[in-house]
Formats: structure tokens, C-alpha cells, sequence
């Protein structure tokens, strides 16, 4: 099986597109109509941004320019989704001060980059989002952006501050690399409110976050601790954090000992993983689990083994995406209290305070839902914010809907349902339509599966 089909938290970050920045003249040429205003912009805090007046900001026209990368959102979507285009607008492309050179799109070599969309034809609404897994800020343009544009939403997204498989070499303390990816997130929304402002003549209408993967864990964090910033999120099978677990640290040591050959099928089951989702394990033990587990493992307790990774994950795909040997025994609620604080840093409490979709595939073979998106749950309930809360279980999904084109038989993309949640967010946030009850959506037996999803149900009085 082919490793291209995508990985959200690393593999994607092993291509760098090169990419060619026009002048501002070419950028703006025949285009001078809807561009009058657009050097009146200005981000603020960004160290530098370069404004482009485009025909399309959709991925449909964008693609091979660069506006956008195409490699860094592979696997993220089935090959047959479609996308909307002729979207006419400004895109700002740029980076906030940072002291660390992972991303170096644009040639640029500078983190903390940003790209900001501003549709000709706005609705008032605007969208943030951070990239998925150790992707960059162009990662789910065919996901999100495209969509969002095409409806009308100004839309902004950030690398989160580190990237690529050395991530975890930002910053000084253990932890340090995945809190900068909340602050970087805050400060984007923060700066992009701001540019739309200076767009259009007022703030945004409604401000809503989401993301994949780590972008999910995002949109949690940003309405647990900044409420005041958006109306609602949609969470795309985020990341859980928590101080003692669970986590991906403790599940995915069994995946990693299973490729190892030392653990069995039960010892996953035990962790949380999915019976029925066996079928995505050799794709997960090639191009998941190993590089995954040791990775965040290093940026959260680099003293448990400082030979694997080291101050490198690796310089050839097959030496990053190997897993460490020493991870196969890993014992997360073992480890001394100092790796447990690292993770209390970063971790999520269930106290949201905007309403929330949750959406989260049964056959996830990297998250499992059990260990994850069940667990979150019932923290938001605790908290007692269920009232905010939806959480819907898409059946037939799994991490990366790049998968269901080898798997259409069995597996369905998640991203039609998220263009539905969206929507339901929309409408519980704006005209007070409460979405379905938490429920498992089903996999339709026919129909548009790569384009077409319904939640199913009606409002529910929760």
C-alpha cells in the first residue's frame, strides 16, 4: 500500500513544494477592480505578509500556484470530492515573529506562518483553523477552505508555530511545541478579526474555529480558554489531551509493540481500538503508529529514551516513519510526575464555552474514538456543558478520507458530514435550530457517499 495516501500528523511534511512568489503586480494584473483597497490591510503582529488579488482563491484554480500547496493536503480527502470554485478575493500570505524555521514554504524558512482569504462576496462570518497533525497552513484548503469561501466565510489558518517530524524540537521545556500551536491559534483569530475589520468595514458577524486531528484538539482548547473569540466550533476528530490519560501515549504504545510483534490483537482492543478496524492495521504500522507515538513522546518526555528520535526523527522517510523499539513497553501513568505536568499544560477539560459538533469515525485506527472523542465527551458532560455539545459517530470512518479510495467498500469519507455539521452549526449558532441528539450516523448503502452526508434526525431539545 502506498504511504501517499497521507498521514495528518507527519508524512505529508516529508514534500516541500517549491514554490515561486510572484511580484505584486503580476499577482494583481486585470484584476485591479476588486484589489483597490487590498494594501490598506495590514495584519497585526505579523512580522511580514504579501497581499495577492486573485480571480479564485479556491484550490480549484490555485492549485500548482503558490497560493496554496497541494502536497501538504494529501490523503486528507477522497479523490472524487468535490470542490466549489470561483471564489474572486484577497489572499494574504505571512508570518508572526518566531525564534524557529521549520516551514519553509515561500522559502521563507520562518514558522508561525498564516494565509488569510478574503472573499469578494463576503456573508459577515469568518473561519479559523490550524493545520492538521505537523502539516502547514495549507493543509485543509480542499477540506475547509474551499467550502467555507464558496458560502461566503472569510477564512484564516496558521502552521501553529512548529511543523514537520522535529517538531518537538521547539521551544525550551517539555510540552513547550504544543502550546505554542494554542497560542499561535489565539493570535491568529486575534489578528484575522482584525484584517477582515480593515476589509470590510466592520468586525466579523459570527467567528467560528474547527479543524482535523490536531486542528480538532485546537478548536476544544479555543473554546475551553477563549470563548470570547468565536460564536461555535466544529471538532474533526481532535486530539485528546489529558493529564493522566488517556491519550495517543497510551494507546498507541500497544500499536507500536503489536508491529513490533510483541502485543496482540486483544491488547489493542484493550486500548480502545475498534474491532472491525483490523483491516487499516499494516497501512497504520507503515505509516502511523511508530513515527507518531515517538514524536510526541519526545516532545513530552524526551528522557525516556533521548537516543530514539534524538534531535532528529530522521532524514529519510523510511528512518521517520520507524517506530522506536524502547516505545513498545512505553507506560505513560508509570512515568514521573514532571512528564505528566508537560501534558497537564496542554491538556483539555471538557469546559467549552460555545456550542461544539464533534465528529469522530469508528473504524479510526490512529485516535481511537473509544480512547478519544467518547472520552471528551463525557468530559463536557461533567463539566456540565452538554447543553453545547453535539457528538456524532460517523460509521464507516476512519483518521484520513484519502483511505476510503482504497477501501470504498467498506469505508465512507467523513468530510460530507462535516460540511453538514458546519452548516448545523451555523443554524444552531444563528437562527437558534438545535442540531440532531448525539447519535452514530450510518453508512448509506448507495448514493453520493464522497459528496452527500445527512445527520440525521431532528432538533433536539438538549
Amino acid at each position: 500500500m502506498r504511504l501517499s495516501r497521507g498521514v495528518p500528523l507527519v508524512a505529508a511534511t516529508l514534500v516541500t513544494a517549491a514554490l515561486t512568489w510572484p511580484s505584486p503586480a503580476e499577482a494583481t494584473a486585470g484584476h485591479d477592480g476588486h484589489c483597490a483597497r487590498q494594501e490598506r490591510v495590514r495584519v497585526p503582529g505579523a512580522a511580514f505578509q504579501q497581499s495577492a488579488c486573485l480571480p479564485d482563491l479556491t484550490t480549484t484554480a490555485l492549485g500548482g500556484t503558490p497560493y496554496t500547496d497541494t502536497a501538504d493536503q494529501a490523503g486528507l480527502t477522497a479523490r472524487a470530492t468535490r470542490t466549489p470554485s470561483g471564489v474572486p478575493g484577497v489572499q494574504i500570505d505571512g508570518y508572526f515573529p518566531d525564534s524557529s524555521h521549520f516551514n519553509t514554504t515561500h522559502g521563507w524558512r520562518h514558522d508561525a506562518q498564516f494565509v488569510i482569504r478574503l472573499p469578494d462576496r463576503w456573508n459577515g462570518g469568518l473561519v479559523v483553523t490550524g493545520a492538521p497533525g505537523t502539516r502547514k497552513q495549507y493543509a485543509t484548503d480542499k477540506a475547509i477552505s474551499d467550502q467555507v469561501l464558496a458560502q461566503g466565510y472569510a477564512y484564516a489558518a496558521t502552521d501553529k508555530g512548529n511543523n514537520g517530524a522535529d517538531f518537538y524540537r521547539d521551544g525550551t521545556r517539555p510540552g513547550d511545541a504544543v502550546a505554542e500551536w494554542n497560542s499561535r491559534t489565539t493570535q491568529l483569530a486575534r489578528a484575522a478579526k482584525d484584517a477582515v475589520a480593515q476589509r470590510y468595514g466592520r468586525a466579523p458577524r459570527r467567528t467560528y474555529m474547527t479543524g482535523i486531528s490536531n486542528g480538532g484538539y485546537l478548536t476544544r482548547w479555543q473554546l475551553e480558554h477563549h470563548p470570547e473569540l468565536y460564536d461555535g466550533g466544529v471538532d474533526w476528530e481532535g486530539a485528546l489531551w489529558t493529564a493522566d490519560g488517556p491519550s495517543l501515549l497510551t494507546s498507541l504504545p500497544a500499536a507500536v509493540a503489536r508491529t513490533l510483534g510483541s502485543a496482540s490483537e486483544e491488547d489493542l482492543y484493550a486500548v480502545g481500538f475498534a474491532r472491525g478496524s483490523e483491516f487499516l492495521w499494516p497501512y497504520h504500522e507503515q505509516a502511523y503508529w511508530g513515527v507518531t507515538q515517538k514524536i510526541y513522546r519526545a516532545e513530552f518526555d524526551p528522557g525516556y529514551d533521548p537516543s530514539c528520535p534524538g534531535p532528529s526523527a530522521g532524514t529519510t522517510p523510511e528512518q521517520i516513519l520507524a517506530p522506536c523499539a524502547s516505545d513498545a513497553a512505553y507506560d505513560f501513568a508509570a512515568r514521573p510526575a514532571s512528564v505528566h505536568r508537560a501534558v497537564a499544560r496542554v491538556a483539555l477539560t471538557g469546559r467549552i464555552g460555545r456550542p461544539l459538533i464533534t465528529l469522530h469515525g469508528d473504524l479510526d485506527a490512529l485516535l481511537p474514538r473509544r480512547a478519544d472523542s467518547d472520552v471528551y465527551a463525557r468530559m463536557v458532560d461533567a463539566s456540565g456543558r452538554g447543553r453545547l455539545h453535539r457528538y456524532y459517530t460517523i460509521q464507516g470512518g476512519t483518521h484520513v478520507d484519502g483511505l476510503y479510495d482504497t477501501y470504498p467498500d467498506r469505508l465512507r469519507p467523513i468530510l460530507p458530514c462535516y460540511r453538514s455539521a458546519f452548516d448545523a452549526l451555523a443554524s444552531w449558532v444563528e437562527r437558534g435550530v438545535k442540531p440532531p441528539a448525539d447519535r452514530t450516523v450510518g453508512r448509506p448503502a448507495g448514493g453520493d457517499v464522497v459528496d452527500a452526508c445527512a445527520l440525521g434526525g431532528t432538533a433536539s431539545a438538549r
